[in-house]
């Protein structure tokens, strides 16, 4: 926690100057649960140094991929830059990886079903809202921004509370939360930039089918 307000100071103290109307509170949401899930996802890790020594490595690597990211947002939402396109897919990315390690680590917890899918409902809405927001850069959340995020997450959190109850490992049931948010996300860009075409569409489709029957598959039903 403390190192989530910590990047979450330090990104509002270094674009203090670019920074306007909702951006003060989208631009500190992806470096600040970057770095708690890295935090939280690395005492999960087996206790060998070189995999430690990786997942620091992949740490320091995305903060400063996702800290420039967050300045060419806070820049872009004052003005159009060629940059923009770049650094969505670079969020995009570390959205998708940072979902992976919260919800990796709420399934570690064997916790309640109904508590996986209240965690995984708080977890996925400022991912929703950050990702979707910085499609447009809009100085306000419109309607549309706040609706979007919370049906993903609404539906991420019955999914979630589903898969608690599937004999899948953890991995597999991040994985399968993490490739539908990846799904979601991926229609809902496509929708705001109007490139929403019936092939777009058929393929992210193909990708939820097809993941939703190999999890259904490596299940071990028998028990």
């Amino acid at each position: 926690m403390a190192l989530g307000l910590f990047s979450a100071g330090l990104t509002l103290w270094g674009l203090w100057g670019d920074l306007s109307g909702v951006a003060w509170f989208m631009v500190p949401v992806l470096p600040s649960l970057y770095s708690s899930s890295v935090a939280l996802f690395y005492f999960l890790l087996p206790e060998q140094i070189w995999t430690r020594i990786a997942i620091l490595t992949l740490f320091g690597i995305g903060m400063y991929a996702i800290f420039l990211t967050e300045n060419i947002f806070s820049v872009a939402a004052l003005r159009t830059i060629q940059l923009a396109r770049a650094a969505q897919a670079v969020g995009f990315l570390f959205t998708l990886l940072t979902a992976f390690f919260l919800l990796d680590t709420i399934f570690s917890f064997k916790l309640a079903s109904w508590w996986n899918g209240l965690l995984v409902f708080f977890v996925a809405l400022p991912l929703a809202l950050h990702s979707i927001w910085s499609i447009n850069l809009d100085e306000k959340l419109g309607s549309g921004v706040v609706k979007y995020s919370f049906l993903i997450s609404w539906g991420l959190a019955q999914l979630g509370l589903m898969i608690s109850f599937w004999p899948v490992t953890i991995v597999i049931a991040s994985l399968f939360l993490v490739t539908t948010l990846y799904v979601c996300l991926g229609l809902i860009h496509n929708l705001l930039v109007e490139r929403l075409f019936k092939q777009t569409i058929r393929e992210y489709v193909q990708v939820g089918v097809v993941v939703f029957i190999l999890t259904f598959l490596v299940a071990k039903w028998s028990g």
